[in-house]
């Protein structure tokens, strides 16, 4: 039968409330017991000082033969009786000593020998011994049960403290073990889950589009994993759907992209041909030169269209190779550090202890990133190079960040897009970060941008440490 978590929590969470209350109510009995039996004592006590008094005065009777030690013993034992009779009304249950009634007859025996022992003093001189021994052997009764049953008590007191001590230790055995049971599960059956779902989801995020392992826990977490396992079965279909959409999309831009590159030089090659010919019977050598050179040029830069071209739909295979990217950053600086005009300023804040392995062309795509960098501060202003590792993605990231114009919110999705560019014409293709974008993802890396309008722009990238099935070189 399969329960669900919240059924699970609500019987853990009951079995631990009932094992409490009857611990509590065990312990709260145990505690009443107690408190009853140190009331009996105390009155016990009381009862005893007063059969004790009693004896005093009579002691002294004997002594001087004053009346009034009669009297005040009569009154202690009457006080006695008093203290005797409220015990058997109150504590009759919780004490030990079940013959109570035969000492209320001794004591009411011992008053009755007192009132006698008063007549007689009225009535003879000399008290007769056999009244004086009858007393004394009453009290040495009355006083030796009643001292029995005062340390009978009081033994059995401490005997309840000592198992009270032992009671409230052994409850919290049982409450420990619950809590470690219900720890336990929550880890199990609830963290456990919720990190393997976590992990997931962070994947997801990341856009690893993985399958979920099962998770055998019969209730809301196993039907999650279900239906996020779905869920990204159909994300995975979409995707698919998507990147055939896009494909086509980059099919339509690339194709005209390449009819309007093309078409420029095409059309200044055809313009200067035609100009040679009509003006093929003239004398003019200077002018025809320098129409056969601005050709030229033309079919110079149709070339570099047709290689950029090239090298963007060039399936390559990664050549790998172990490199500290320190080294690699300052290599693509001092390629293009003719390039960089002195009113901009290069800062590289970039640790010696990051390596990886990858193909070369990364560098390619750092020397483009400072390319498009120092063209956006090419009025002046600051590049900056960082990196980092990040070992929780078993990886590093760095950004190139300049302080130019920015990028507008309407086109910084459009700039890894194949022949889209900002720079004049003839000055770049508007392949090279298209170029740079592939050569990321060959990595099983990312490249992104974030850009603020007259301020600054950052294009961040992640690269792994390693290449999934390689060795490092």
């Amino acid at each position: 039968m399969k329960i669900s978590i919240r059924g699970k929590i609500f019987l853990a969470f009951t079995i631990f409330i009932v094992l409490s209350a009857l611990t509590w109510a065990r312990s709260y009995y145990s505690q009443y017991v107690l408190n009853q039996k140190i009331q009996i004592i105390e009155r016990k006590y009381d009862l005893f000082n007063a059969v004790l008094e009693a004896r005093r005065y009579e002691k002294n009777y004997f002594l001087s033969y004053d009346r009034e030690n009669i009297e005040e013993a009569l009154d202690y034992a009457h006080q006695a009786e008093e203290i005797l009779r409220d015990i058997l009304a109150k504590y009759s249950k919780y004490t030990l000593a079940k013959n109570l009634d035969e000492r209320i007859v001794e004591l009411v025996t011992y008053k009755e020998s007192l009132k006698n022992l008063l007549k007689l003093d009225e009535g003879y001189l000399v008290i007769p011994q056999k009244a004086i021994d009858l007393i004394r052997k009453q009290g040495r009764i009355l006083t030796s049960e009643l001292e029995k049953i005062v340390k009978k008590e009081s033994r059995f007191v401490q005997n309840l403290i000592d198992k009270s001590k032992t009671i409230h230790l052994l409850a919290l055995i049982p409450v420990f073990i619950l809590s470690v049971l219900v720890a336990l599960f929550l880890i199990f059956n609830v963290n456990r889950p919720l990190k393997t779902i976590e992990t997931a989801i962070t994947k997801i995020a990341r856009g690893d589009f993985k399958d979920i392992p099962e998770i055998k826990t019969g209730d809301e977490f196993e039907s999650l994993v279900t239906s996020l396992n779905n869920m990204i079965d159909e994300l995975n279909k979409r995707r698919k759907e998507l990147v055939q959409a896009q494909k086509l999309a980059s099919l339509g831009r690339l194709t005209s992209g390449v009819a309007h590159e093309l078409n420029n030089p095409l059309n200044n090659i055809s313009t200067s041909i035609q100009i040679l010919i009509e003006e093929v019977e003239e004398d003019d050598l200077e002018h025809k030169k320098e129409l056969l050179i601005g050709a030229e040029k033309e079919v110079e830069r149709g070339k570099d269209i047709v290689l950029s071209l090239l090298e963007f739909a060039r399936e390559r295979t990664l050549t790998l190779k172990q490199v500290n990217f320190r080294d690699l950053v300052d290599n693509a600086i001092n390629h293009i550090k003719s390039e960089i005009p002195d009113n901009i300023h290069l800062k590289v804040e970039v640790p010696d202890n990051i390596r990886a392995t990858v193909d070369l062309r990364i560098k390619n795509v750092l020397i483009n990133l400072i390319t498009n960098a120092v063209y956006a501060v090419k009025d002046g202003g600051e590049i900056t190079i960082t990196a980092k590792n990040e070992f929780d993605r078993e990886g590093f990231t760095f950004r190139v960040t300049d302080t130019g114009e920015g990028i507008p919110k309407n086109i910084v999705t459009k700039i890894f897009d194949p022949f889209f560019t900002t720079k004049e014409v003839g000055k770049g293709s508007g392949l090279g970060l298209s170029i740079t974008y592939g050569i990321m993802e060959q990595h099983n890396g990312n490249i992104s941008v974030t850009s603020e309008v007259g301020k600054e722009t950052t294009f961040t990238c992640f690269l792994p440490f390693h290449q999934p099935d390689q060795l490092d070189l």
